[in-house]
């Protein structure tokens, strides 16, 4: 193929149908004709000699290779797009922007908490819309609609950019008159009553089915592994709750350590390591590589990295 006799435009055809999975909206929004639309789909698959979408019972469905595509076409088009517009400095000491991070509460509790002390320092008129992962959609964050999601994700869509901000450990939480304080074993950890807390991702969320143990998450997943179970009295999507849960009443809160130490200096709270192998889990940020190139988004991004660091030097839980 001669690069010189592709018509660059077809990318942009591309990119867009790709994530609106629809002729007619992409041709909404490149404010062009169905007609033309379906014209330059019949051109793409010239250009690559595959059909790009085809239809199916759910609708127009990418093929493999335009899913290979996709995330190649946008990193190529975000390039030109950040080559072709005026470069502008972003100087935080007077920026009003907003910046909206889909977050976890987990996240929300550590991080984001020391985040906003540091913004107060360095760009008091900064804004954070925090945003809970039941309101966002992956799409959402691909459109660059969310600068930012902070999370802990199984699986990312390859246009994602990603950076681990850190692994954390687990840690049980208990109150300090809870009559397993002073023998906390895996035997009276089983025999003990629990606190759940969801691995939340994007999307509305469902209830839970107890029964459902593979489906529960880390700490459970673990004691599957090892022949046991142990038996959840309250299931809750929000670590402040379990904490608060677990310093007045007889359960375990099981959780990362981090969340773990929001707890750690209370005297009516004991925190202790859990009696079983937990491997540790990684907080993540993701954004779309539309933002991958602005400059205020590089900065803020540099700043998560710094606090992240100051947090994991002053943590003493494992």
């Amino acid at each position: 193929m001669n690069i010189a006799k592709v018509d660059l435009n077809l990318l942009v055809y591309l990119d867009v149908l790709l994530r609106e999975g629809s002729v007619t909206k992409a041709a909404n929004q490149l404010s062009i004709t169905q007609p033309a639309m379906s014209n330059g789909l019949k051109r793409l698959r010239d250009l690559f000699k595959d059909p790009i979408m085809v239809r199916t019972s759910e609708g127009m469905t990418p093929t493999k290779r335009a899913l290979e595509l996709k995330p190649v076409v946008r990193e190529v088009l975000s390039r030109l797009e950040n080559t072709i517009q005026p470069e502008t400095d972003f100087d935080p000491a007077t920026s009003t922007r907003t910046f909206r991070i889909m977050t976890s509460d987990y996240a929300e509790s550590t991080l984001l908490l020391e985040l906003v002390g540091k913004l107060a320092e360095q760009a008091p008129n900064i804004v954070l819309d925090l945003i809970t992962p039941s309101d966002v959609t992956f799409h959402d964050v691909e459109q660059g609609k969310v600068d930012m999601a902070i999370n802990r994700f199984e699986e990312l869509p390859l246009s994602f950019h990603q950076k681990v901000i850190w692994y954390d450990t687990f840690s049980c939480v208990m109150s300090k008159d809870h009559p397993l304080v002073d023998k906390f074993d895996l035997d009276s950890y089983l025999a003990a009553q629990h606190i759940w807390v969801s691995k939340t991702g994007f999307g509305v969320g469902v209830g839970i089915d107890p029964n459902e143990v593979q489906k529960l998450g880390w700490v459970d997943a673990e004691l599957t592994k090892i022949g046991k179970q142990r038996s959840i009295r309250v299931f809750t999507r929000h670590y402040h709750a379990a904490l608060q849960i677990a310093k007045t009443q007889d359960l375990i809160a099981t959780l990362p350590s981090k969340a773990a130490k929001l707890f750690a200096n209370d005297p009516d709270v004991v925190v202790q390591s859990p009696p079983f192998d937990i491997p540790p889990i990684a907080l993540k940020m993701a954004w779309s590589a539309l933002l991958h190139h602005d400059a205020g988004h590089i900065w803020l991004r540099r700043l998560i990295g710094e606090v992240a660091a100051e947090i994991n030097a002053g943590s003493d839980i494992h």
